[in-house]
């Protein structure tokens, strides 16, 4: 079967910037700057985002584009005779799975919340144990959650089964214009608040008043792991895009590109909450919190509440569902590759084991909510802990070491695929950083997630 690929530079580029592009940017982005000195953890968040995601990035992307395959066959197309690197692949397709047994979930809220506020559900005037009492409402109820997180999960396969090009490609390209546009129109609004410059001093003026309580070392550690999360690195989640795109341009500049549009987005979200939230005089909190109580209580007591919620809400739709059908496209074509499967049988089976697999998230809430797993975690924190604190890391770290060890692919393989094309070229004398200290930093963060 041909190889499908991208019709365009820009639809690769905005698939792999919606893939990266999630709720954590939203959610999480603009609280850690805030609570960590504003402007200094910006600048140590570039450095950490330069020197570990960008080359992990280009090692995915090269993987990808080297083999031309999805996750365990590129490992088998490019691993030495008798490897067992390819191993790691069906791991990093079960992150995939795993990943997307709560996302679509969380998908499903943002869905939900455009839809109460386009409707009304939100009424000016509403104080904070209203607004709140709507999300734990939302969370009692199965068939409420259950209902947001069917649709995501069927939307999300429709796209996928209509091909690469006229499905993901198409949809993607769509959605991340329309979530650019909405961000800053969002942002303008934000920052023209009264009281917002309060806002913005907080969030991005260097505050080493801040910096000196927090502590400069877990400055820079909460720096290191946003900058490492923010691709979602170490489940082929970026190497399959790579599988599918040309040989025009170098990768290294690309992942520059995607990395660009990722900080972005990150950093125009804390425009729009911290002016809001401080023009309103309503504390930032960071996680759903946030998105679900705090920021729809801002809105209910803004002028034109309804259309800034329902503008956001869909912004925040677009941001979530760009990351789902992503995913999806790498599960779809991991089981294309492996089983030879055509992608309307792939699109069906995948549909009903994701529908059955989020259900426990969906539960976990209500009916299971006495359920607690890994360290005491409910559903949802202890699937996210799976991914986030180890697939992701460790998987981060196999892709390196297969990259540029010689029991790998290797060093000089791996940086001549990066470097083929036009464009930002990644020089070989990064090779001992790659090898010697990139690892330990990555570990490091390893680590960190599993204490």
């Amino acid at each position: 079967m041909k190889r499908e690929s991208f019709k365009s530079r820009l639809g690769f580029l905005l698939v792999s910037a919606g893939c990266a592009i999630g709720i954590g940017n939203v959610w999480r982005f603009p609280y850690v700057v805030g609570e960590n000195g504003g402007g200094i953890f910006v600048l140590f968040y570039l450095l950490f985002l330069v020197a570990m995601g960008l080359p992990v990035l280009t090692m995915e992307l090269a993987v990808g584009r080297g083999s031309r395959k999805s996750a365990v066959l590129a490992y088998k197309e490019l691993e030495k005779p008798k490897s067992k690197w390819h191993i790691h692949g069906w791991f990093a397709i079960f992150g995939c799975y795993v990943l997307m047994m709560y996302y679509t979930t969380v998908s499903g809220w943002m869905v939900s919340y455009f839809y109460k506020f386009v409707t009304g559900e939100f009424k000016a005037g509403m104080d904070v144990d209203a607004t709140g009492s709507v999300f734990s409402d939302l969370l009692a109820d199965p068939k409420q959650m259950g209902f947001w997180m069917i649709l995501t999960v069927i939307v999300g396969f429709i796209v996928c089964s209509r091909g690469l090009q006229n499905g993901l490609e198409r949809i993607s390209k769509i959605m991340m214009t329309a979530l650019l546009v909405l961000i800053v129109v969002l942002a303008v609004h934000s920052i023209t608040l009264s009281g917002a410059g309060e806002g913005l001093r907080f969030y991005l003026i260097p505050n080493l008043s801040t910096v000196e309580k927090v502590g400069i070392g877990n400055v820079i550690s909460a720096a290191m792991n946003q900058a490492f999360f923010t691709l979602s690195l170490g489940v082929a989640a970026m190497e399959i895009f790579g599988s599918y795109m040309s040989k025009d341009h170098a990768l290294a500049g690309e992942g520059v590109r995607i990395c660009a549009l990722d900080t972005f987005v990150a950093v125009m979200s804390g425009l729009i909450i911290f002016p809001a939230c401080f023009s309103y005089g309503v504390e930032v909190t960071s996680g759903p919190k946030l998105i679900f109580v705090t920021l729809p209580n801002v809105f209910v007591n803004m002028a034109g509440g309804r259309i800034w919620g329902s503008l956001f809400f869909l912004f925040m739709t677009f941001a979530s569902f760009s990351t789902v059908i992503a995913v999806f496209e790498n599960i779809m074509s991991f089981a294309m590759d492996m089983f030879g499967w055509s992608r309307n049988k792939t699109a069906i089976i995948n549909c009903i084991i994701i529908l059955i697999a989020s259900l426990p998230c969906v539960l976990g809430y209500n009916v299971w909510s006495d359920l607690h797993l890994i360290g005491g975690r409910d559903v949802l924190d202890s699937e996210d802990f799976l991914v986030s604190n180890l697939l992701l890391p460790l998987g981060s770290l196999i892709y390196l070491l297969f990259c540029v060890t010689k029991w790998g692919w290797g060093f000089d393989n791996y940086i001549e695929e990066v470097n083929t094309g036009s464009g930002l070229k990644m020089s070989r004398k990064l090779k001992p950083y790659f090898q010697f200290v990139l690892p330990v930093l990555i570990l490091i963060i390893l680590i960190q997630g599993l204490l």
